[in-house]
C-alpha cells in the first residue's frame, strides 16, 4: 500500500521471530502513544470486535503502564497474542514442492508489464546470468485453509552448495504478486544473495478472481475473523523466518526483508502513521486504494459519506492497534538496533512524510540509546506514491553494507 524502501536486517537467528514482528508492517502499523504525561498514569488498549449495530465484544484486552512507549519485548508479545486470535487449526510447518507460475494474476484492471526502479536494480555483471541461476517455487503451510498455503519464490545462483549466503525476503505491493519482484530477485541473486519473493495473502497464487483482496477486506469488515490487510501476511512472513533460518544454503545471521508499499522492514514507501492520518485529517488517500472495503462501512453504518469515524472502525475490525498499539511510532523503534531503512517520496499521499516525524524521532532516541546509527530515513523530494531508482539503489547499498 505504500512505496517506501525500508530496509531491516536480521541478525540474532535465535530470536528471528521477535525480530519479524517488530517490524509488523512498515507501511505503519504501530500505535500512536500519549504524550509523556508529568505524573505515571495506566491506559486499557482493547483490541475489539465491532459489530455492524455498533456493539463492542472485546476479544483481548492490553494494559500499558505509564506514559511512555511500551519497551519492545511487550510490543512484539502484544502482538502475536492478536495474530492468534485470528488463526485457522495450526499445523507443523511443511514444505511442498510448486511449479512455476505461467500466467501470473494481478488485480489491476490494467496489468503492469514494466518497472523502471526495479529494473534498474544494481546487478553484478555476469554475462550468463539466466544460465546460472537456480530457481526453486515451493509452498509453506503455515496453517489450515486455502489462505495458510504460502507460495514462495526462490533464486540463488548455481554453486557451492556448502556456501552459507545472505537471503533478502520482498514483498510486492497491492494487487501484484512475486512474479511482478523478478527483476529484483535475480538482481540481488546475481550479487550472492538467495532472494525470497512470496505471494502476500489473497495476492497471486492465493487469489483466484480480479476481487480477491477487496472481496476479503470487506469480509473481514463483515466478520472480524481475519486480517487481510498485512497482519495476516506478517504470520505467514513468521513461520518463513524459520524455514529459512534451517535452510543449508542460508546464513541465518543474514536476513533482511524488503518490498515496495506492503514492504517490512526496508519498506519502499510503506512506513506511515495512521493514527496521525486520522487525527490530522491526512487518511483519503490510503482509504483510497482500498475504498471497496470502507464503502461498505459506510453503508453498514449509516453514513452518507466515508469520514474519520468510518476509517477509524475499519482499521479496528480488520487490522486491529493497526492506529493505536501498532501504529508507527511503536514498532519502528521497537526495531532498534537492528539495522533500519526507511526511503518514502516526499510528496506521498498514503504515507505523509509529517505523520513520521514521531515515529522519526522516537527511533533516533532508542538507536542512540543503543549507541547504533544503524537507522536512516530519505524521503525523496517531488515523489509521492511511487517506488523509483533511487530508493532502489537505496535499499541494495543498505544490505550490502550490512548484510555482505
Amino acid at each position: 500500500m505504500v512505496s517506501v524502501s525500508s530496509s531491516y536486517v536480521l541478525r540474532q537467528p535465535t530470536t528471528i521471530t521477535r525480530h519479524l514482528l517488530s517490524s509488523t508492517r512498515h507501511v505503519c502499523c504501530f500505535p500512536h502513544v500519549p504524550p509523556r504525561l508529568p505524573t505515571p498514569f495506566k491506559y486499557q488498549f482493547q483490541i475489539v470486535n465491532l459489530s455492524i449495530a455498533g456493539s463492542r465484544v472485546t476479544e483481548t484486552e492490553m494494559e500499558v503502564n505509564g506514559g511512555a512507549v511500551s519497551d519492545p519485548e511487550t510490543i512484539r508479545s502484544q502482538f502475536l497474542q492478536l495474530l492468534r486470535t485470528r488463526r485457522n487449526a495450526q499445523l507443523p510447518l511443511t514444505v511442498e514442492p510448486a511449479k512455476p507460475v505461467v500466467k501470473p494474476l494481478f488485480q489491476d484492471v490494467t496489468p503492469p508489464t514494466f518497472s523502471e526502479a526495479m529494473e534498474s536494480c544494481p546487478k553484478a555483471n555476469i554475462g550468463n546470468l539466466k544460465e546460472l541461476l537456480k530457481e526453486e517455487n515451493l509452498y509453506l503451510h503455515t496453517e489450515a485453509g486455502d489462505q495458510g498455503k504460502l507460495p514462495v519464490l526462490i533464486l540463488s545462483t548455481k554453486g557451492n552448495n556448502q556456501e552459507k549466503r545472505p537471503a533478502v525476503v520482498f514483498l510486492h505491493s497491492t494487487h501484484k504478486c512475486k512474479e511482478w519482484l523478478r527483476p529484483l530477485l535475480e538482481a540481488y541473486a546475481s550479487r550472492g544473495y538467495v532472494a525470497i519473493g512470496v505471494d502476500s495473502r489473497y495476492h497471486g497464487e492465493r487469489a483466484s478472481s480480479l476481487t480477491t483482496y477487496r472481496d476479503a477486506l470487506v469480509s473481514s469488515w463483515k466478520n472480524g475473523d481475519t486480517m487481510p490487510f498485512i497482519f495476516d501476511t506478517v504470520w505467514d512472513l513468521i513461520k518463513l523466518a524459520d524455514y529459512l533460518t534451517g535452510r543449508d544454503d542460508i546464513d541465518p545471521t543474514k536476513i533482511g526483508i524488503t518490498g515496495e508499499s506492503l514492504g517490512v522492514a526496508a519498506p519502499i514507501i510503506g512506513v506511515q502513521g495512521f493514527r496521525w492520518a486520522i487525527d490530522n485529517d491526512k487518511w483519503q488517500a490510503r482509504v483510497d486504494s482500498i475504498k471497496a472495503v470502507f464503502e461498505e462501512a459506510r453503508t453498514d453504518l449509516g453514513k452518507n459519506e466515508i469520514d474519520k469515524e468510518v476509517v477509524e472502525k475499519v482499521w479496528d475490525r480488520i487490522a486491529p492497534g493497526l492506529a493505536s498499539q501498532f501504529d508507527a511510532p511503536n514498532t519502528v523503534p521497537a526495531i532498534a538496533p537492528r539495522p533500519l531503512l526507511i526511503v518514502n517520496g516526499a510528496e506521498d499521499p498514503r504515507c505523509p512524510l509529517e505523520g513520521l516525524e514521531i515515529p522519526k524521532t522516537r527511533a533516533y532516541e532508542a538507536y542512540g540509546e543503543a549507541h547504533s546509527d544503524n537507522f536512516k530515513l530519505v524521503a525523496e523530494p517531488g515523489i509521492g506514491h511511487q517506488m523509483t531508482p533511487l530508493m532502489v539503489k537505496e535499499a541494495s547499498d543498505w544490505f550490502d553494507q550490512f548484510l555482505k
